[in-house]
């Protein structure tokens, strides 16, 4: 066994390119190699058992062991295991699933666009938002905006729209016509003494003031998540959506909801959107649509936008836009079927029972010396580490210390992620009570050795 395990590793370092990876450090450490999942668990090569405090990458929202999903696959490969919806052509399955979210949408929409990823997802949103201020006579107003630390994909144009540094530096990002406006991160970027009423103001007054300075004639549309996920967990201060709102309704700007981890029940509500009183022009969809289990995503439309899509694809003859594995059928069973089981097993009301014992476990991870902000909503949450809470100084860049916190919770059986200064959660929405408190007192534990580690240093 040993052996294979060797021989395994050595064949991914020899041959595969992994995202967001140190590539010279994993030729040396090589990779973690997961051979299978039950529940809110994973297990390694090893037979180790770890909890999954990131489903996976925040979408694995049914665990790692759900056979309704794996029939549902089963059952679609065996009938028709692949087709396309170019040219008039459709599969009952993406035609169900376009159906259901049309209906479980929050807010009234047209149509449903199906791709393979959140990035394809959001990509697809550019496009549109282009195509369709060309098709209503406006060529100028193509701007788009997006915020600091904010996450929206990697394709050239969502990468683009993503507002980290590591996401643009040395890939010539970000294009033209992406602008980016502030953080609403309050922790980090209020003024002394400033409430997060105020802050949500300065924010919403900060956005109109680039919008009138670009010309609204030539401002499009505002990208946001309702919660930054991979930004580091940021919750909107107060009254923030309801101020953005208004700036953006006032200077005729479309509102692109990112629900690409917010949806299917993370924050407590079926979407984000519900949580913060956000009213989209689009939604784009992903990660929870399927568990994670297989790659689908979606794009919502207005129907404003349909209709303008509708009379320049006339024009031209086609709306020449779309991917081979666009509904896919396997894709789109696995994801209707995952929404009948947040139905029939009544996964929001899940979370919302459990959502309290976990915000109030993060919340006492805030007292932890190391720990500058714990926050969150429903069952999405990150702590922010600092090196003086008094200050909120951050550690060294080079010290990796959230990075060193996610080793030592590894250590002790729980993956999540470090990214940047905080160490993530997003666990599958499935998990117990107990398993939150089992997830947090294992993490908790690695605090104390990340304490003990940095003593060394000094």
């Amino acid at each position: 066994m040993k052996s294979q395990q060797v021989a395994l590793s050595g064949a991914d370092v020899k041959n595969s390119l992994h995202p967001y990876t140190n590539l010279s450090l994993h030729e040396r450490v090589g990779p973690m190699v997961i051979t299978r999942g039950e529940g809110v668990y994973v297990y390694d090569d090893t037979g180790k058992r770890y909890l999954e405090a990131l489903g996976g990458l925040f979408c694995a929202s049914l665990g790692f062991s759900e056979s309704r999903l794996a029939d549902a696959a089963d059952r679609q490969m065996r009938t028709l295991p692949f087709y396309h919806a170019f040219g008039h052509k459709a599969n009952e399955p993406a035609v169900r699933l376009a159906e259901k979210l049309i209906a479980l949408s929050p807010t009234p929409m047209s149509k449903v666009f199906f791709a393979n990823s959140g990035s394809e997802a959001n990509d697809t949103a550019v496009k549109l938002i282009w195509y369709y201020n060309n098709a209503i006579g406006r060529p100028k107003k193509k701007k788009i905006i997006s915020r600091a630390r904010a996450y929206h994909g990697v394709t050239v144009a969502s990468a683009s729209l993503t507002g980290l540094a590591n996401n643009h530096r040395d890939f010539d990002l970000p294009i033209l016509n992406i602008l980016h406006t502030d953080c609403p991160h309050h922790y980090r970027y209020a003024l002394p003494g400033e409430s997060e009423e105020a802050f949500a103001t300065r924010c919403a007054h900060s956005l109109e003031r680039l919008i009138e300075s670009e010309g609204p004639d030539t401002v499009a549309a505002f990208f946001a998540e309702p919660v930054m996920a991979s930004g580091g967990v940021i919750v909107p201060p107060a009254t923030y959506f309801e101020k953005v709102q208004h700036v953006l309704r006032k200077h005729d700007v479309m509102l692109v909801a990112d629900e690409v981890i917010t949806g299917f029940g993370r924050t407590g509500n079926l979407f984000g959107a519900q949580t913060y009183g956000m009213q989209p022009d689009m939604i784009s969809l992903a990660k929870q649509l399927s568990a994670g289990y297989l790659p689908i995503s979606a794009l919502l439309i207005s129907d404003k936008i349909y209709r303008a899509l509708t009379v320049q694809s006339e024009k031209i003859g086609t709306f020449s836009h779309g991917f081979t594995y666009s509904g896919h059928p396997v894709a789109a069973a696995v994801a209707l079927e995952t929404l009948r089981i947040y139905e029939d097993d009544g996964i929001v009301e899940h979370v919302r029972k459990v959502m309290p014992r976990f915000q109030q476990r993060l919340a006492e991870m805030g007292e932890h010396p190391l720990v500058g902000e714990a926050r969150g909503v429903g069952l999405l949450g990150a702590v922010e580490l600092v090196a003086d809470k008094s200050t909120k100084m951050p550690f060294p860049t080079e010290q990796a210390v959230a990075a060193r916190v996610g080793e030592f919770a590894k250590q002790r059986g729980v993956i999540t992620r470090a990214l940047g200064d905080t160490v993530n959660f997003c666990p599958p929405l499935i998990i117990t009570e107990s398993q939150i408190d089992e997830m947090f007192d294992k993490v908790e534990l690695a605090m104390d050795d990340t304490m003990s580690w940095l003593a060394s240093l000094a």
